[in-house]
């Protein structure tokens, strides 16, 4: 069966554009592919986090993939740490992969911003361990948003050079799933910036937390245009640049309904904005009051939670160790 490997980064509450750009379309994924998510805490300390602080998002994590609905039964739902094999596949990858593969990685210069000699080691080098979170699972798939497909590359990348540097067939060449509306969910403030929970203001985002009540009054106070709903999708990139806010809008409505622009447009093109807001509250409340309410219900007990992600672990153990067994012998390390 076709393998999926995701993760989710536990650095604080989970928003709605985690929820239309990732974890729904997870949810979809179950269906037809034997899914790994994985709540990536290696990751996190890239940037220093607060041992507590850690802990807390590591478990609000793996509650939002639960109340999603996520189904730990039938898939894993894990994490980093507990698999020491990622770390391990990701030293061996640092060696397979090369410096300017790493210079060209555009999130370094991202996230270290100016003052990149103050940047950690593991900053640097994290899409090495990435692409060792998918190998060590010769995943198949992996459903990445635009921003991402860089990394993606450089996963095939290593495994190619890999394959080839000792002569087998041994890791797959990992193919992207890419999704179509609001894969990009936008700032409820200033559409041409992703919705973000590191944004200062609260009602740039949708938190999968919020109360109907906080729904409806961000969405209330979104930012738009002195212009109807426009009556068709965009055409092009610069289109959507003429009216980012109004798209954006259009984009979350249509992800929730599981629609398209162009339906959405058919719907509601040429009315106020007033009444596409109501319309889109309506939706945003119904889809997601389950979420929260179920997200609340594990917050109040950590120890289910906790057993998810030992379980999930346990089970990704069994199959990484002997993946990792297997690189070891190719590439010359004694058995212990």
């Amino acid at each position: 069966m076709k393998r999926i490997f995701s993760g989710i980064q536990p650095s604080g509450g989970f928003t709605l554009g985690n929820y239309l750009g990732a974890i729904k379309n997870w949810v979809a994924l179950q269906k037809d592919f034997e899914c790994i998510y994985c709540i990536v805490d290696l990751h996190a300390i890239t940037m220093f986090q607060k041992p507590e602080d850690l802990r807390a998002n590591s478990r609000l994590g793996a509650a939002t993939l639960l109340a999603a609905g996520i189904d730990p039964r039938k898939h894993k739902i894990m994490l980093q740490s507990m698999v020491p094999a990622h770390a391990q596949l990701a030293w061996v990858f640092n060696c397979v992969a090369r410096l300017g593969w790493m210079n060209r990685m555009t999130q370094f210069k991202d996230k270290a911003g100016k003052d990149r000699d103050s940047a950690s080691l593991g900053l640097y080098a994290y899409p090495s361990l990435m692409a060792a979170d998918i190998l060590v699972y010769k995943a198949t798939h992996v459903p990445v948003g635009e921003d991402q497909k860089q990394h993606l590359e450089l996963t095939r990348d290593i495994a190619q050079k890999f394959n080839h540097d000792y002569g087998l067939d041994f890791f797959p060449l990992t193919e992207p799933l890419i999704f179509g509306e609001a894969t990009r969910v936008m700032s409820l403030r200033d559409g041409s910036k992703k919705m973000s929970k590191s944004d200062p203001s609260d009602f740039s985002r949708i938190n999968l937390t919020d109360s109907a009540e906080q729904i409806a009054e961000k969405i209330k106070k979104a930012k738009t245009d002195p212009h109807p709903v426009p009556d068709a999708p965009p055409a092009s990139e610069a289109t959507r640049a003429e009216r980012p806010e109004a798209y954006n809008l259009m984009g979350i409505y249509a992800a929730l309904a599981d629609t398209t622009m162009a339906a959405v447009a058919k719907e509601h093109g040429g009315k106020q904005f007033s009444a596409f807001k109501n319309a889109l509250t309506e939706l945003a409340v119904a889809k997601l009051g389950s979420i929260t309410s179920e997200m609340r219900r594990l917050e109040k007990d950590p120890g289910a939670v906790d057993a998810v992600l030992r379980d999930g672990s346990e089970r990704c153990r069994a199959m990484a160790d002997p993946i990792l067994d297997e690189v070891y012998r190719i590439v010359g390390f004694l058995k212990p």
